[in-house]
């Protein structure tokens, strides 16, 4: 770890110390190892939260950070043999001289330590709900700690994940490069896989396109289970079976992004596998697309971030009822939500170090207003699944289309428009 990022962590941790109040701390854990099967594990990913205050990448580890800015890392204690295995550990010692933290202690000291450092605590914060096992371990920690003190009052337990997650929200300089490559990955990838798809490729075929253009790039991994959709598969929002076959008259809707550095990419992307759009596909295709640039607009630094949910509905319901899907005023549409026949998702969702990353749309009671340098998706959609109310040549279209945005005081940034979203830029490119 260098020294830019080094500080950069500290300051983090020092920042949330200053949103406890007095005589408090706030414990968090890190992501477990997981096994895909017997002694078989999974690629190792450390938690986001975790990583964020620590840039800690080892499974087994524990924060304490206090009101007063001090900070405490258990991990675990170097192991040469199991390194041979698994690779190198920063250890006790080295971790504390390389992540910044005041203290470190061995993770198997915990159960001892930590009811004796909470000791007194007026407030103990953690992320209630994220992990049961840890949320069980905290309520432990806390009863052997108030058992220790018997003359003083309880130690209060509180959830902390708005907080961290307001925090998350605004993006640093170093995030914003980490975002901007992730984009950049992403969308390549994509420009170049619809410069490649070609007729009787099936769903497998094109996401293996994806993975290989991700890779290419320098991503190690897409930052979700991609989406390849074809025909009426692209009606089911969280389609990932990709095993299908494509017909020639089929539109084809890709959902994919990659991860760089731990942040996350999300693109989406809907095209004619033939290369080009039928009439009633293109129809369909310029109301979302006109979707997307509304509610793109509606990124504006003191807006409302429900405000281009609420312009995405708008542009939608004015489209369903001019292609004769709605026949009711279009006040009627938007206050009853006769849309959700067709557009039955929200317009899209933060993104940063998770492809939806942990942070609330409404804090303390109010919308959170955009700021400079939050990053939301927008990915309007319209999906006619075979037993919508409307002719059958319109069945089985589902179309959507997802950038990810940056508000900025200027105005905003469309981080991943590298690929065209255009139909006539899609059917060139294809060509």
């Amino acid at each position: 770890m260098d020294d830019f990022n080094n500080k950069t962590y500290v300051k983090r941790r020092k920042e949330i110390s200053k949103l406890m109040e007095s005589n408090s701390c706030f414990l968090i854990n890190s992501a477990n190892l997981k096994f895909r099967n017997n002694d078989s594990s999974y690629f190792f990913r450390q938690d986001s939260n975790f990583y964020y205050l620590s840039g800690f990448v080892e499974p087994d580890s524990l924060i304490m950070i206090e009101n007063n800015g001090k900070s405490t890392l258990f991990c675990r204690e170097r192991n040469l043999e199991l390194e041979k295995w698994d690779g190198f550990m920063h250890g006790v010692d080295g971790a504390k001289k390389t992540f910044g933290f005041d203290e470190c202690f061995d993770i198997t000291e915990k159960e001892n330590l930590i009811p004796e450092m909470i000791k007194g605590k007026t407030n103990l914060y953690c992320l209630i709900g994220k992990d049961k096992n840890f949320d069980a371990s905290v309520s432990s920690w806390v009863n052997k700690a108030n058992n220790l003190e018997r003359h003083q009052a309880n130690i209060d337990i509180k959830n902390f994940s708005n907080e961290l997650g307001m925090m998350r929200l605004i993006k640093d300089e170093h995030e914003l490069s980490l975002m901007r490559k992730s984009c950049e990955i992403a969308a390549k990838a994509h420009k170049k896989a619809l410069m490649n798809i070609k007729k009787g490729m099936s769903e497998f075929d094109i996401e293996s396109l994806y993975l290989n253009y991700f890779r290419e790039g320098g991503s190690n991994f897409p930052s979700y289970t991609p989406i390849v959709a074809g025909g009426s598969n692209a009606c089911i929002l969280h389609y990932i079976e990709n095993n299908k076959t494509i017909k020639e008259s089929d539109l084809v809707l890709v959902d994919a992004g990659c991860e760089y550095d731990y942040y996350a990419s999300d693109i989406t992307r809907t095209f004619p596998i033939s290369g080009k759009f039928s009439a009633e596909q293109k129809a369909i295709y310029e109301v979302v697309l006109e979707a997307h640039k509304k509610s793109t607009e509606a990124i504006v630094v003191g807006n409302s971030c429900m405000n281009p949910q609420k312009t995405s509905e708008e542009v939608i319901s004015q489209g369903l009822k001019d292609l004769g899907f709605l026949k009711e005023p279009l006040e009627e549409i938007l206050e009853k939500k006769l849309f959700r026949e067709f557009y039955y998702h929200k317009i899209g969702h933060w993104i940063g170090l998770d492809v939806h990353d942990d942070s609330p749309y409404t804090y303390k009671d109010e919308e959170i207003k955009f700021k400079e340098n939050m990053i939301m998706t927008i990915e309007p959609g319209i999906y006619i699944n075979e037993s919508a109310p409307v002719d059958s040549k319109w069945k089985g279209i589902g179309i959507r289309i997802e950038d990810d945005i940056l508000a900025t005081n200027k105005g905003p940034i469309n981080l991943t428009n590298e690929v065209p979203s255009r139909s006539d830029e899609i059917e060139q490119l294809m060509s």
